[in-house]
Order: structure tokens, then sequence, then C-alpha cells
């Protein structure tokens, strides 16, 4: 999600059509592909910072004072590293050519104005080409292209899938595509400037004016007030466009994504939409059927565009693609789109950034997306929990709200956008992320998104220029300290980690790599914690309980969220289990799975009925021998 960082947490979002959300009852496949067997774990890694060894960190440090982190960084002992953590596919975030205040004239490429940049870095969500990658990560930026084609190669022979950023809903300011393939014409180059409005323009104009940059608040300077000639306050652009987040000024407000302009999709300023709507019922259909009804009709202009570029990053050998503040963009769009792509590449990944529950459906299944974050219900809900004035009673229904999407809604505690765990903002202490992350990687069969560096606990407290501290810059120059320590001047060993750090990697590589080859939680889920909340002395909203299991599988799993209070208490499985496992009377075994130091007996009689002591923040995943 697009933040303006330094000024506000999250800018109110402006949406210029409505979508009302599909209540249908009837379930979506309960697998994205329908052919899903192992849960999927996803290593976002802002490429940029990931291989970045300079321990500098100066606010706004250049390249010279602070280091940057190359694609060939990730070399072949990094990515198994990665991929031993038990990660299916890696997410290279700030990929395409976006913004940077460098100068790369001697490429053919323009300098950028810090009027309409933030940060020094930039931000990997204002893309200037996309046709072409950040020249920051490349040893040799004339040669970048072909960097970034190797890092994909060797991804792949670590048996990584490769998914990259596309952000449809705007693009940079200064947008220049300068590595457009033969045939393939840059944003805007034919738009009617005269009009505020054409279904074929690719941008809304406000004709007769020009574009001002936004007046300052908090007495913030591009670069932190460094001299640069082109940062004088004023920036070009005749007649002025309407910016990303859907600001119509000529001279927007510098909490409104001012660094990008909005992409028109034939939608008119009053939300008259110039393309059709789906049939009734087409939401049951698949990509072929979207496909095919796309495939002769008169679409906008800006449509084919984004299709031409999934359609060049799929040939260049990506797997997948996140898409940036999708609900933003009509769902039409996406059903064009994301059926165009799973025609080139039916195993194509596509996830999504969407905000609004009423959403969701319409996304998933007239958009053709296959996974969207769960941000609003269960992260924002297990924060609370974390951070201990939560309750856990709260996050079985969130999984029965989304009980017919449940494999769609992708898991995560951090990314880009949020705050670290260790961060005073978040929960202060890295630990708190641990039953957290074994609920969020084990309540359902959704995937599961770590963010590098989560696993080390990397607090993100670095003043970094831009970037506020609590989430590590995605618009500066920086280090990533607890990262770097595991980096180890590129051993990728762990070398100079703290003992902490190493046990809290440790237990994210157990939790992970038991995820991904567990048939359980690719199965059923039943919630057991409000029965306990009722049956089980010493049992309270701290703690959280569920079963899932498959033919060959069944697991027992509880998460002590307290920091501080150990529990004891005789946990029991409702009948009704008893009768789906069918269990006879007797003793069984169950044994924990992540560290195996947890043993007891579950003893199935007029109740089944198994001792439980947990320690505080510890989790157990317990599984039942036959």
């Amino acid at each position: 999600m697009k933040k303006t960082i330094k000024f506000i947490s999250i800018t109110s979002i402006i949406l210029l059509i409505g979508c009302n959300g599909n209540n249908t009852k009837e379930s979506t496949q309960s697998m994205a592909s329908g052919e899903m067997k192992q849960k999927q774990v996803i290593y976002q890694v802002f490429t940029r910072l990931f291989g970045n060894t300079n321990t500098t960190n100066k606010p706004w440090g250049t390249i010279e004072e602070n280091g940057v982190g190359k694609f060939n960084d990730f070399t072949d002992n990094a990515l198994k590293e990665i991929k031993d953590l038990g990660v299916t596919h890696i997410w290279y975030t700030g990929v395409p050519h976006h913004a940077v205040i460098r100068d790369y004239t001697e490429f053919g490429i323009s300098n950028d104005d810090p009027d309409v940049v933030k940060g020094r870095a930039g931000s990997p969500y204002a893309v200037k080409d996309y046709y072409s990658v950040n020249p920051d990560l490349a040893e040799n930026p004339e040669k970048r292209m072909d960097e970034f084609k190797a890092l994909i190669d060797r991804s792949h022979k670590a048996g990584l899938k490769v998914i990259i950023d596309i952000v449809p809903n705007h693009v940079a300011r200064n947008y220049e595509g300068m590595n457009n393939p033969e045939g393939v014409e840059d944003f805007g180059a034919s738009d009617n400037v005269n009009v505020v409005y054409a279904k074929n323009n690719n941008f809304y104009y406000n004709p007769g004016k020009s574009f001002e940059v936004p007046d300052a608040i908090n007495d913030y300077k591009p670069l932190g007030g460094e001299a640069h000639p082109l940062a004088d306050g004023k920036f070009i652009e005749e007649p002025a466009k309407w910016t990303g987040n859907g600001s119509r000024l000529s001279k927007p407000s510098i909490n409104d994504w001012y660094e990008t302009v909005k992409i028109n999709y034939g939608i008119d300023p009053d939300g008259k939409k110039d393309f059709d709507d789906l049939p009734e019922g087409f939401e049951e259909r698949n990509h072929q059927a979207h496909h095919a009804f796309w495939k002769d009709r008169q679409i906008p202009d800006s449509w084919k565009k984004f299709r031409d570029i999934t359609q060049f990053w799929l040939e260049f050998g990506v797997d997948g693609f996140r898409f940036d503040m999708a609900e933003m963009v009509p769902v039409e769009f996406w059903s064009y789109l994301n059926s165009s792509i799973k025609m080139k590449n039916p195993d194509a990944y596509i996830l999504a950034e969407v905000y609004q529950p009423h959403l969701y459906r319409d996304y998933i299944k007239k958009g053709k997306m296959d996974y969207l974050y769960d941000k609003v219900q269960l992260y924002d809900t297990i924060k609370h929990v974390m951070q201990g004035h939560g309750s856990t009673d709260n996050i079985p229904p969130i999984q029965e709200e989304l009980r017919d999407i449940e494999h769609h809604m992708v898991h995560f505690l951090e990314n880009h956008d949020e705050q670290r765990i260790a961060s005073p903002e978040f929960a202060g202490n890295a630990e708190k992320g641990k039953p957290a992350m074994v609920v969020s990687a084990t309540i359902s069969t959704s995937p599961t998104l770590l963010y590098f560096g989560q696993e080390l606990g990397e607090p993100g407290d670095e003043d970094a220029g831009f970037g506020d501290p609590s989430r590590t810059s995605i618009f500066d120059y920086i280090g990533v300290p607890h990262l770097q320590r595991w980096v180890n001047d590129k051993k990728f060993d762990g070398g100079q980690s703290t003992d902490s750090e190493k046990a809290l990697r440790d237990f994210y590589k157990r939790l992970l790599n038991f995820t991904i080859n567990s048939s359980a939680l690719m199965g059923n889920y039943q919630d057991i914690h409000a029965f306990n909340k009722q049956n089980t002395e010493w049992y309270n909203d701290k703690v959280l309980s569920y079963v899932r299991w498959s033919d060959s599988e069944k697991l027992i799993i509880v998460s002590n969220f307290n920091a501080i209070d150990s529990y004891g208490f005789e946990l029991e499985i409702p009948n009704d289990i008893v009768e789906k496992w069918n269990l006879k009377k007797g003793e069984y075994t169950v044994e924990d799975q992540l560290f195996n130091n947890h043993r007891t007996t579950l003893k199935v009689n007029d109740k089944a009925l198994m001792r439980v002591d947990i320690k505080p923040l510890e989790s157990l995943i317990l599984k039942l021998k036959p």
C-alpha cells in the first residue's frame, strides 16, 4: 500500500469508482489453481537493501555514503539460504525503474527532480519506465536488464518462483519510457491534453493549468535541504495531470501522492464507465471465458498498455506479479488483464493489495486475482493481540467470515508498508511475533508472507531521511543492521548475528519448513477456542487453539500470546472432532513439531482431554501419533 511517510501514516484513498461487494454464498475453489498441495511462503525482499553491507546510515545519505544492494548480491548461496528458510516464492520489491535522485545521464536516463521524488532513492511505486529496471541495482547500469535476467535464472535454479511489482493505478510524474519495445507507444504520447477526459487518454488533465509543487509542512525540504540544481520548488507539467491518489488539484497537497499521476482506465470524472460490464454470473467463469469476453471489445488504451507490460515481463521470465493498490482500478480491467496473464502462463502468481473486505470476492472472482492481503481483518486483529490490548476471541470469527475465500487471503505480520514487530510503535519485541506467526502461518491454507529481516528481529529504527523509523525505509539509501549481521560480508551465514537473532531465525526456519511440508495445513480447519474458553479452567483470551487435519495428519495447535504468564490446563477436543478423526476410546500420544520438546497424551473417554503446559509466547503444533 502506498503511504505518505514523514507526514501521515496513510492518506485517504479517493476512489474514482465504486464497486459493490459480491456476497454470493457459492464457494470458490479451495485452491487458486485447483491443484495446490503445498503451503506457499513468499519472501518479500527490498532488493535495494538486501546486499548492502555499508553501516554508515547517514540521514539522506547518498549511495557513496550509505551504499546500496545489487542484483548480483543475490548469489547462489544467498538464494539457497532463503530457499532453506522454507520459502517457495521470492518477491523482489523495487525492481521496475522508478524515479531516483542520481545522475545516470551517461546511460541515456534523464535526471529526476527532487521536488517530485520522495526521498533520495525514490519510491518504488513511482515507476518511471516499465520496460527497464532500477539502474541502482546493477553493477553496470548499461547491462541492468541482463543482470536482472541472470538473477531470475539464479532464483529459478534455487527453486524459487519470482514475483515483481506492477502499479497499474499510477506512474511517476516524470514517466519516460526510454526502453519501449518496438511498436509500444509511451503513456500519454497520443493523449488529447485539451480535455479533462477522453476514453483513450492515459491520464486526466486540467487544461490551461500548470502543475505546482505542493507546499511543504513540518520544515520538509527535498534531500533534507541539500542544494541540488533541480530542487527549486518547480516542476514543469503543462497541463497539470491528476495525482495518483485521485486528487484533481493542479497543486496537490504534500500529503497526496504528488510524485505520481493517476492512470485513466476509461472512467469519466462523473464515474461513468466507457467499457462493458461483465455479464451476470460471470464471476463463476474461468479465465479462458473472461479472456474470450474481452477479445473483440473496444477497451481503453491504458488497459492495453498494462497488458503489454505484463506480457513483456512474463516473457522475460518472471513468474507473477504483486499489484499495488488494486482496488483503485476497476475490477473489469483486472478481469481483462489477469485473464490475459493466465492465458500466457496459467501458473502465473497474482497477488494484489485490496483493503476493503466488501470488495474481496469481486476482485477474486470477477477480477481473477489469485491472492489478496488479509490486512484489515487478520493482521489488524492479531496486531492488537500482540500489543496486549486485543483478544484472541476476535480471531476465529475472521476465519469463519472468510471461509469461502480463505485460501486466497495472504497472511503476513510485516511488509514494506507496515511497522516492524520489534519497533516500539508495534510490539517492541520480536519475540512477540512468535505466537502470531504460528497462527498466521497455520490457521488456513493461505500463503504466508515473510518480510526480509523479520526473521532476525529487525526493528527498523534508523533515521534514514525521508522514511520514518518503525518501518525500514523504502525511500532512502540505508542499511538494515540485523540483516547485515546475518549477511556477514556476503557470506550469508549469520556469522555476525547475535544469539537471539540466530534463535529467532531458527524458529522461523522450523515453522516455515513445517508448513510447506504439512498436508494438514492444506486440509481442514476447525476452531476449538470458543469451546475451551467456555469449558476449560485457566484457559483465557490470551490463548488460541484450533485443529487442522488431512487424511494422513492431525494437528492440535495452541498459542500463548501472553509475554509474562505461563498456563496449564486440560485442553478438551470437542466430540465432533473426535468423530471426524475417528478416534476410539484410549490414549494417543501427541508431539510438538516445532522443537520436539513437548509430548503429552490425549485421553479419549467420555471426553477427549490432554494436558497442556505452555510458556509465555510459546506455541505448540501437536501432531497426533497413529
